[in-house]
């Protein structure tokens, strides 16, 4: 069970708190907003009012004893910035920081942030992806590079063996898995594709593109 420090109760920070909690990770979250914390305490381990800045408060936590710290306070770019300063400074072994554009990215990664969220840019990029095609229901983005598809088959893909497709050979495509009727299951050579059938694919978006002719 992993132990986490959260600094801000807001919509964010509150999120990620029950959703840790919900995984069983041992939570304690700290925010100066009294109705905030009220409000989040039931979901959590603990949870105190605080200054999230405040390097007394910090070094009392013992923040170098959480596995993960994150610094999810609203408001001010330099309250987050100092946060995640000083808890580097405490020795917190990884941080996670919210970002809300490009030039506070590049200073939390400055200041020794390991992990940045950054939300509005992964929700628009998610966004304009999903609806760029009607074939795409969703993705995961991996890396710069390679993304997991959840695609729609082609109708020329049905009744036709995965084998006889030889997707990874000419698109560098790969399929992990199908969904076929709300079942999922890891595809075989001998694989027929049926109607309605969904593909799990991983690849760059420009083979999926030519692959799913998108």
């Amino acid at each position: 069970m992993k132990s986490v420090l959260i600094l801000g109760a807001g919509e964010f920070g509150s999120t990620i708190a029950k959703r840790l909690c919900e995984l069983k990770c041992d939570v304690l979250t700290v925010d100066s907003d009294e109705a905030r914390i009220n409000e989040i305490m039931p979901y959590v381990t603990n949870a105190m009012i605080g200054d999230c800045t405040n390097r007394e408060l910090l070094e009392s936590l013992g923040v170098s004893d959480f596995d993960i710290c994150v610094v999810a306070v609203g408001g001010l770019f330099q309250t987050s910035l100092e946060a995640a300063c000083t808890l580097k400074e405490l020795g917190a072994k990884f941080v996670m920081a919210r970002a809300t554009n490009d030039v506070q990215m590049k200073f939390l990664k400055m200041a020794g942030a390991d992990e940045i969220a950054y939300p509005e840019k992964q929700t628009a990029i998610r966004f304009a992806t999903r609806y760029a095609s009607d074939m795409i229901l969703d993705f995961i983005r991996l890396d710069d590079n390679y993304s997991i598809y959840e695609m729609k088959i082609p109708k020329e893909w049905v009744g036709r063996m995965l084998s006889q497709l030889d997707i990874r050979r000419k698109y560098n495509v790969s399929i992990i898995t199908v969904k076929r009727s709300e079942k999922v299951f890891i595809p075989s050579p001998d694989t027929v594709f049926a109607i309605g059938d969904v593909a799990f694919v991983i690849g760059e978006i420009e083979d999926i593109q030519k692959c799913f002719k998108i």
